[in-house]
């Protein structure tokens, strides 16, 4: 049996990969950096713009897999600079509603093709918590 996955048209993948796979109840979601779909390339400015586009790219492939941001229950954000923390935390915020899903935050020393920021999510399929 094969995976089951989830893409979208607008989604660009740099890797061998899936944009999300399901397994049982969980939707897991690859880390999307900010990439824009139309040119393949990094989205230029800040970390709030840089943070905007990772998520218009990981609820692309949410909406593709039949869901919204109310069933995501985990997100882990990978910064380069924890000193964007604060800007990046404002658009997050606006991501979601209350209650929000859990989240780890995590500093770490590069990130593909030179992204700010990257972020993944797991989502859960509503009607069995």
């Amino acid at each position: 049996m094969g995976r089951k996955t989830y893409s979208a048209k607008n989604v660009v993948s740099v890797g061998p990969y899936s944009p999300a796979v399901e397994a049982g109840d969980l939707v897991y979601f690859s880390g999307q950096t900010p990439l824009d779909p139309a040119t393949g390339k990094l989205v230029e400015g800040e970390i709030a713009e840089q943070t905007k586009q990772c998520f218009r790219n990981l609820f692309s492939v949410l909406e593709a897999a039949g869901l919204t941001p109310d069933d995501v229950i985990k997100v882990n954000v990978y910064l380069v600079d924890m000193n964007d923390f604060p800007l990046m935390n404002l658009v997050y915020q606006e991501q979601f509603t209350a209650p929000y899903p859990a989240r780890t935050t995590i500093g770490v020393a590069a990130l593909p093709l030179g992204a700010k920021v990257e972020i993944e999510m797991i989502a859960h399929r509503k009607g069995n918590y």
